[in-house]
């Protein structure tokens, strides 16, 4: 379980080997690498990735005929940048020179609701593609709806405001900003990011006319209701802060961030019962990111006269944050006879001061633009009534991954490789794509330890990997379910979901600080130090068979000593019936990954196909592949920026 920088640029695995508490399991070349002359690879019979199509859409009324007025359509890549857009012509539109990838389609017209659709763009020809549009009901007109992408250069002027309001460079932010809103000043985004420009200048007026301006936009701007909610909160406006809070709630429920605002709100009201409950439903919700929600639940315990739960919620929460002044000084103040603490650390004698959430540590973080939402920001929408057992879920699901290594001694199958470098401002460069044959060797050598063995085959060495960086270990994800492994991380099943359109139960899953790391880890060098790279995500697992569909994970907490500080992957697998054994197995179809690393910022998808299985039995040995010509073993120490 390693990952090195070799000479090579950086040399990074993402997707590092499931541990098997030897370093030999995944070194790098492998000790013992598949041999491809056993068996023929996968045919690579996918397109070229570097092709362009052309791409024919054709907007429509529902139940046929092209809509009169005309329509906006933006072909939209998956990291939210415009790649191409225009207005159709008796509802018709062409693309041309379009890289084959997967956009979204955007189409908006006036007097129709806005529509979004996945596309996938290869390089048969060219597709055609109908857009049906449904007449806007009339509570709808005029009430906003979906916002139309942002144009690229739009793009760049938000995304360096936004760099620059987190560096509070409040002068920079204005001037991207006014950029901005020249190109678009009807936009959502803009509007909302000039309210947090005032805020962080400590004009609350001007910052609630811009917040109020984006939900007439978008009436469900979940960070604006929240902004206003905490901005009249610090007005001592509390009635009006908490309608703006409960519409947060009504428009993301499973937000545990609207939650505890929510009953920051409630506090200041008096209303603590109410308040407790929100605060309650917020950690539940948000897990281990909602800790900050703790200081507001003590408050909330004391002023309903449970003082020494009080003490208690504190005490925990301190040992996990020792250097939480506010909370301390808290701490102190309830256990002073006569003082009361409000939850920002100052003492009163009786009811707390206002203090919002923002100052609490509750409130959004300034949005990503590249980033995806963090897998604690939200709870996905589960069912209302089904028992969901997490043993029993997690036995079953470890089962299936049991059967799973049973099953395969080593597979092939054609991988390719979208790489998109990310700029300071959130922006992605031209994509750079590349294509393999691609082998995993999955053996447990004795109960619970596994050697989990990767090779790449392709025109293209190990120092041309975009960036220089190796994506490793995708094939290990789901041992995190594996009966040796899943012992070591805090499990709990939040319900019944869906995922395109499987009913699914959703596991949520934590690293256990008493437990060893033994998923993933981060090695400088052939002898240099390990770093333990915890983990926290979610897993869909099909309610009837009890496959893993879906995983998507996130770090427990960035790796300052790397300067690690991003590490978002969401995998999704699917079945494949291999014929000549008469088995299905369930492996991953795509994987995506957002990396902060030292500086860079990528973001990565990886899909797969043509799946070929392989049978090794005990006097077969997997020799190095005799195609290898250049190896990468060499280590330096890690580049001097």
């Amino acid at each position: 379980m390693v990952s090195r920088i070799t000479k090579y640029l950086s040399f990074l695995a993402f997707f590092s080997c499931t541990t098997s508490f030897s370093r030999a399991a995944c070194q790098w070349p492998p000790a013992s690498d598949p041999d491809p002359t056993s068996k023929p690879l996968a045919a690579a019979s996918e397109p070229r990735l570097d092709s362009t199509v052309e791409i024919d859409i054709h907007v429509r009324k529902t139940g046929g005929g092209p809509i009169e007025a005309p329509a906006v359509v933006s072909l939209v890549t998956t990291t939210g940048q415009v790649f191409s857009e225009g207005t159709t012509v008796g509802g018709d539109i062409q693309f041309r020179g379009v890289t084959a990838s997967e956009y979204t389609i955007h189409v908006v017209a006036p007097g129709y609701e806005s529509v979004v659709k996945k596309l996938e763009a290869n390089a048969l020809g060219a597709s055609t593609i109908i857009i049906d549009m449904s007449p806007a009901s009339k509570e709808r007109i005029g009430a906003g709806s979906v916002p139309l992408p942002l144009p690229q250069k739009t793009q760049k002027e938000l995304g360096k405001a936004l760099e620059a309001l987190r560096q509070n460079k409040l002068e920079q932010a204005r001037s991207h900003l006014e950029a901005a809103y020249r190109k678009a000043p009807n936009h959502p985004a803009v509007n909302y990011l000039f309210g947090v420009y005032f805020q962080q200048k400590e004009d609350l007026e001007k910052a609630i006319a811009y917040w109020t301006k984006t939900l007439e936009l978008d009436p469900k701007h979940v960070s604006a209701l929240l902004s206003l909610s905490e901005a009249l909160t610090r007005e001592t406006r509390f009635l009006e802060a908490e309608t703006y809070a409960t519409q947060a709630v009504e428009a993301d429920p499973s937000s545990w961030r609207a939650h505890a605002v929510r009953a920051d709100v409630l506090l200041k009201e008096g209303l603590t019962a109410d308040a407790l409950k929100e605060a309650d439903h917020a950690l539940e919700l948000g897990q281990g990111q909602a800790t900050s929600v703790q200081p507001l639940r003590a408050l909330a315990l004391a002023k309903s006269g449970d003082k020494e739960r009080a003490v208690g919620v504190l005490g925990e929460y301190l040992q996990a944050h020792p250097n939480d002044a506010p909370a301390r000084k808290q701490l102190e103040g309830l256990l002073t006879p006569g003082v009361l603490i409000a939850s920002n650390g100052d003492a009163t004698a009786g009811d707390s001061k206002p203090t919002t959430a923002m100052e609490a540590g509750i409130a959004l973080s300034l949005p990503s633009n590249w980033l995806p939402a963090d897998v604690d920001e939200r709870v996905p929408p589960v069912e209302i009534g089904p028992a969901c057992s997490v043993d029993d879920v997690v036995q079953k699901a470890g089962k299936r991954v049991e059967e799973f290594v049973s099953n395969v001694d080593r597979f092939a199958a054609t991988e390719s490789l979208k790489h998109e470098s990310i700029n300071k401002w959130g922006l992605a460069a031209y994509p750079e794509t590349r294509k393999f044959d691609y082998v995993v060797s999955i053996r447990e050598f004795r109960p619970g330890y596994f050697d989990v063995l990767e090779y790449r085959t392709s025109k293209y060495s190990l120092v041309e990997f975009p960036d220089g960086i190796e994506t490793r270990g995708l094939p290990s994800m789901a041992l995190i379910f594996h009966p040796t492994h899943s012992g070591n991380f805090a499990m709990s099943c939040e319900g019944l979901g869906q995922w395109n359109g499987i009913p699914a139960w959703q596991v949520h899953f934590r690293q256990r600080p008493d437990k060893p790391n033994t998923i993933r880890g981060y090695q400088i060098g052939e002898n240099g130090p390990s770093y333990p790279v915890a983990l926290r995500g979610r897993a869909w697992i099909a309610a009837d068979s009890y496959q893993i569909i879906r995983m998507e994970t996130d770090l427990v907490a960035a790796l300052p000593e790397i300067r690690l500080f991003t590490d978002h992957t969401v995998v999704e697998y699917g079945p494949v019936r291999f014929k000549s054994r008469n088995v299905e197995m369930w492996l991953p179809q795509s994987a995506e990954l957002y990396s902060d690393w030292r500086g860079k910022r990528m973001h990565r998808r990886h899909s797969f196909s043509n799946y070929i299985l392989f049978s090794v039995d005990e006097k077969e040995s997997i020799s190095k592949p005799k195609t290898r010509t250049k190896k990468a073993t060499t280590e330096l120490d890690p580049p001097v920026e």
